[in-house]
């Protein structure tokens, strides 16, 4: 017998290992497209500029995808499927850090 679900679990159910299908990225912003996700990607490339890496940029603007992984402020920083940060628009220093912590 298929197991019930609620209206929302789908909707807000953390799944941080898996990307939308759409996004495939290992880096990602999440976000609307407004004037902070902008600004959270330049910082990240910023902080890529400084790690001295290229890795891909990908967006994510649905809003159910971005519930998909727990985010309920924008703009999100996410990392192989991680969340590192949301709901602010981290500094170029602050990204490195988040990123070389994140591939220990």
């Amino acid at each position: 017998m298929a197991e019930k679900k609620g209206m929302f679990s789908g909707l807000f159910g953390k799944k941080e290992a898996e990307a939308p299908a759409a996004e495939n990225a290992p880096l990602l912003i999440l976000g609307g497209g407004c004037q902070s996700c902008h600004a959270l990607e330049d910082n990240t490339r910023s902080a890529l500029g400084i790690l001295g890496k290229s890795i891909p940029i990908g967006h994510v603007t649905d809003f159910s995808q971005i519930a998909q992984y727990g985010v309920m402020q924008t703009p999100a920083l996410v990392f192989h499927g991680k969340v590192l940060s949301s709901g602010k628009v981290l500094r170029p220093e602050e990204i490195a850090g988040l990123l070389r912590k994140a591939e220990e």
